[in-house]
């Protein structure tokens, strides 16, 4: 049993320390969005269109093909918003929208 003097007088390395996890690069961030949503969604990501850093991490925007189509222009696409830890990895993500590959402003058609 230690006494409340030992505990007192203990040298700071031998008290545990919370690590704190390295943060991850952009490009690592991108690549493990990228791979970590296709795990999860069993479907390959086309692109990272967006990825910034947050006080909690990363966060980025992945465009997924929901439903090929023939012609490819007509395909489904999907817009995913991924949240990163500091570290890289996937802690949550949402589907933000939906559109045609051939739509080319997203954002002025309501998106």
């Amino acid at each position: 049993m230690t006494s409340d003097r030992e505990r007192e007088e203990a040298p700071p390395s031998s008290r545990k320390a919370k690590a704190t996890p390295e943060r991850a690069s952009a490009t690592e961030a991108m690549r493990g969005a990228a791979r970590q949503l296709a795990e999860l969604l069993g479907r390959v990501p086309e692109s990272v269109s967006a990825l910034k850093p947050t006080d909690d991490g990363w966060e980025a925007e992945v465009e997924v093909v929901e439903l090929e189509r023939v012609p490819d222009t007509s395909s489904v696409m999907a817009s995913y918003k991924v949240v990163l830890d500091p570290a890289g990895q996937l802690v949550a993500y949402e589907r933000t929208g939906r559109y045609t590959r051939a739509q080319v402003d997203r954002n002025r058609q309501g998106r």
